[in-house]
């Protein structure tokens, strides 16, 4: 069996940092790059790009909404138009500090507000479907398995990477739990191995109701903002080694 194991990268902003990438680049076998709306500038984007490529970690696009402030975790009004021409904003921009490394951007993962609208709501993921449709390259979507994300990836011919999160609970949906509920986050590291072993061997996860919820996923994501996330991420590379799971990009 092989899966992916991604992390969010490069999300600090001038003298602000707020992961240990370099550490998180020795664990992951893919990252997701901040492009310069929710977080990230082009320093950061140039250094995460050029520790990906050194490591032969594949790189994708994290594109979120406009939004420094927030770090993309509010909702916005953004017309589909918009929101199509903002993400291949972001992946042209990413792109360039890709190239410049040797490397290149692989695919795309929305991030936080945006991931979770996506998934929901067809029409902003027609957006960033129709985005990348209209990128030089051919480039995969990642998102949560049977969402509106996958529909519009399927609708375009584009490839689909679907996610399962170590270090979040799951609602009874087969959604992630919002973040303003106590327990959404999980910090325990074992806690978060454990979830990604069983997502990985059963393609089931348990809600945080304690329901047993359908996840079948190729690609296992920590979040780098978390509090211990080497830790986290290192414990969870560990743990589905020892499972038998081969760790490798989907790229």
């Amino acid at each position: 069996m092989r899966v992916d194991l991604n992390c969010d990268l490069g999300e600090g902003f001038g003298q602000w940092t707020l992961a240990d990438d370099e550490a998180l680049l020795g664990i992951v076998t893919s990252a997701n790059i901040a492009c310069g709306f929710h977080a990230g500038d082009p320093m950061i984007i140039r250094r995460a790009c050029e520790g990906a490529a050194e490591r032969n970690v594949a790189i994708g696009a994290h594109v979120g909404f406009r939004d420094l402030a927030g770090f993309g975790r509010r909702e916005l009004a953004v017309s589909p138009a918009d929101l199509r021409d903002e993400t291949l904003y972001q992946i042209g921009a990413l792109a360039g500090f890709a190239r410049a490394a040797g490397s290149r951007v692989s695919y795309v993962k929305p991030h936080g507000a945006l991931y979770n609208s996506a998934a929901l709501d067809y029409e902003r993921a027609e957006a960033i479907a129709s985005a990348i449709d209209r990128f030089t390259e051919p480039l995969a979507l990642m998102g949560p398995p049977g969402s509106q994300l996958q529909r519009a990836a399927e609708t375009h011919g584009i490839d689909f990477v679907a996610e399962g999160f170590a270090d979040r609970r799951y609602t009874a949906a087969g959604t992630l739990t919002p973040r303003s509920v106590t327990g959404a986050v999980i910090d325990d590291p074992d806690v978060a191995a454990a979830q990604a072993v069983r997502m990985v061997s059963s393609g089931t996860v348990e809600s945080i109701d304690g329901d047993d919820v359908a996840v079948s996923v190729h690609s296992i994501c920590v979040h780098g903002d978390s509090p211990g996330s080497v830790r986290t991420a290192r414990q969870v590379r560990h743990a589905l080694e020892n499972a038998d799971v081969t760790l490798g990009s989907f790229t």
